[in-house]
């Protein structure tokens, strides 16, 4: 009986942690594109992460409104198949949007929210990405019944930011009248982690699967090539047999688990660090057992991301 909770357990951590992969993470904090999504998952790659912006809208006068400033986050979600994006505007306005793409109708769908209009059903733009230019467009009338769209554009994206605009255009869009426009720099401190950063993240999360027993997500941390060096044992090599070697762990549950790097030294596309280790296991019988040890991790960069590929460790007297 405990035997089979345990691999029931132990089976909805590993489709638990297969369902989560790509989303947002301490090594990834805005997710990553899903390799099973559309390929046009990738057209808002170059807006992912925090912009600090400045929002002008126009007043009925025909004048434009002082500028209002903003934040605008973009992550990924669902595993990594959808994008979703947030502003938080000074004047307490605040707005976000649920991207999709269709791959049967071959467009973008963007479900749209604010805090200042909750609605029950989400307004609907849908578009695509043309050249350099994300565009959306919605059907909507002029005040003088004129059928036209409201048009918006992602555009001059680059490394630093980019602009947005929003504008009523008649339908073969040769007539265009502005009303909303967005100016954005990327917030620095917001970008990826730097590749330290990402290896003491990935340190860090094998600590919390250990502790969950989460020995699909403790393999996946590891390249597919990779060799483990246990105490005791011949060399374990690759993804099926590392996995079985932490899943065989038996007669114990640990409670406590940290590794702390010492040095970690980035070569390019591999990288190295040593450093101590320390933790805590609950006995079947009750009792508690204390443990330190050291160890050294070769790593390489694999898709950008970081794996281990040498992992050697053995404890040390307390």
């Amino acid at each position: 009986m405990i035997r089979s909770i345990f691999l029931l357990s132990l089976l909805i951590t590993t489709f638990g942690w297969g369902q989560n992969e790509y989303e947002p993470s301490e090594a990834f904090p805005f997710g990553r594109p899903n390799p099973n999504a559309p390929k046009e998952i990738q057209d808002f790659a170059s807006l992912i992460g925090i912009c600090d912006c400045t929002s002008r809208t126009r007043n009925k006068d025909q004048s434009w409104a002082e500028p209002i400033k903003m934040s605008w986050e973009f992550k990924y979600i669902m595993n990594g198949m959808g994008v979703q994006d947030q502003t938080l505007k000074s004047d307490g306005k605040h707005s976000g949007s649920i991207r999709q793409f269709h791959q049967d109708s071959s467009k973008w769908y963007v479900h749209y929210y604010s805090s200042a209009s909750p609605s029950k059903v989400l307004s609907v733009w849908e578009g695509n990405k043309k050249d350099d230019k994300i565009v959306l467009y919605r059907k909507r009338k002029a005040p003088n019944g004129t059928d036209g769209y409201y048009k918006l554009s992602f555009y001059d994206i680059n490394s630093t930011g980019y602009k947005w605009k929003g504008e009523w255009v008649n339908l073969d869009e040769s007539f265009s009248y502005p009303t909303w426009k967005i100016e954005c720099i990327r917030r620095k401190k917001a970008q990826k982690l730097t590749d330290k950063e990402q290896i003491r993240a990935v340190a860090k999360a094998f600590s919390k699967a250990y502790l969950k027993q989460d020995y699909e997500a403790i393999a996946k941390s590891y390249s597919t090539n990779a060799k483990i060096f246990p105490n005791n044992t011949p060399i374990i090599k690759g993804y099926e047999a590392i996995k079985k070697r932490w899943t065989g762990s038996s007669g114990y549950t640990p409670v406590e688990h940290e590794i702390f790097p010492e040095e970690i030294v980035v070569l390019g596309y591999t990288a190295h660090d040593y450093g101590l280790f320390k933790g805590k296991n609950k006995n079947d019988d009750g009792t508690e057992t204390s443990y330190q040890g050291k160890y050294v991790i070769v790593w390489k960069k694999i898709n950008n991301e970081w794996k281990m590929y040498l992992d050697i460790w053995n404890r040390i007297k307390p």
